[in-house]
């Protein structure tokens, strides 16, 4: 398998990127990432990691229109680019094949 290997972080921004279809930006996605796995996240974390993946070639950026809310000021958008929507396929086929061998390993015993 040829691909760019991610960080877990790095793979939990482009999630969270991904799930946002191209209205991601760092605030809202320091926020989205908070909230679904209860970490502190800091947003120069969240900046950086969206440097790398955009280096990597698996986010696109673009500025947005300003807006009252932020003092006329721009934001960055964020997309993910097929590049990064193939890579997280191959992550989750990963997993699935390892989580698939587990199957039995991790059932309850009766009576706990």
């Amino acid at each position: 398998m040829n691909r760019t290997y991610l960080g877990e972080f790095e793979e939990i921004v482009l999630l969270s990127v991904a799930v946002m279809h191209g209205q991601a930006y760092g605030v809202m996605l320091m926020h989205e990432i908070i909230e679904q796995t209860g970490r502190a996240v800091k947003l120069n974390q969240v900046h950086s990691a969206l440097q790398r993946l955009e280096e990597k070639g698996m986010v696109k950026s673009e500025v947005g229109g300003a807006t009252a809310e932020r003092g006329g000021r721009r934001k960055r958008l964020y997309t993910i680019t097929a590049y990064g929507e193939r890579t997280l396929q191959q992550i989750q086929e990963i997993r699935e094949s390892f989580w698939s061998k587990l199957a039995n390993a991790f059932k309850p015993a009766i009576g706990l």
